[in-house]
């Protein structure tokens, strides 16, 4: 019999460990959700809110010459730029999917993406964003991301 209740405890206890990785998840991807929410307001607090202070943003690009190269951006001049951006511009950044990993205070999220300026597509790319469990909250503490015309679903 307490073979039983060993095996009961431990599958329930599995069962829950699982329940907490999906629940850290789902708290990761609506970090990032709340983001873009305030990335499409051109909301800086709602952007803040979801970022740790110290952030590093950085964007993989090509030269014209067709070599790599890596930028990195000053975030608060990020913020600026998207606040600033005029009322007549729409523009949006729809996310594909997300591919979400979590390992105790650490996750990374995958997500493929398409970017529309104006209702016409720019362009598509992958950003990859590492987070950090700050009490409750998970918060962006790394972003970084691709840019390219070609090889777009568009």
């Amino acid at each position: 019999m307490k073979m039983k209740q060993f095996l009961l405890f431990m599958l329930l206890f599995g069962f829950m460990n699982i329940m907490a990785q999906e629940s850290d998840e789902t708290k990761v991807q609506k970090t990032i959700e709340a983001f873009f929410d305030g990335f499409h307001k051109q909301d800086s607090l709602l952007i803040k809110q979801t970022v740790s202070d110290g952030i590093i943003a950085q964007t993989i690009g090509k030269n014209k010459d067709g070599t790599t190269t890596l930028q990195t951006e000053d975030f608060s001049k990020f913020l600026k730029s998207i606040v600033s951006i005029s009322d007549t511009v729409n523009f949006q950044e729809k996310i594909l999917s997300f591919s979400i990993q979590v390992d105790g205070a650490m996750a990374n999220a995958w997500t493929p993406y398409e970017f529309w300026y104006n209702d016409a597509f720019s362009h598509c790319g992958v950003n990859s964003f590492q987070l950090i469990k700050d009490g409750a909250d998970w918060k962006i503490i790394y972003l970084i991301d691709t840019r390219r015309k070609k090889g777009c679903k568009e």
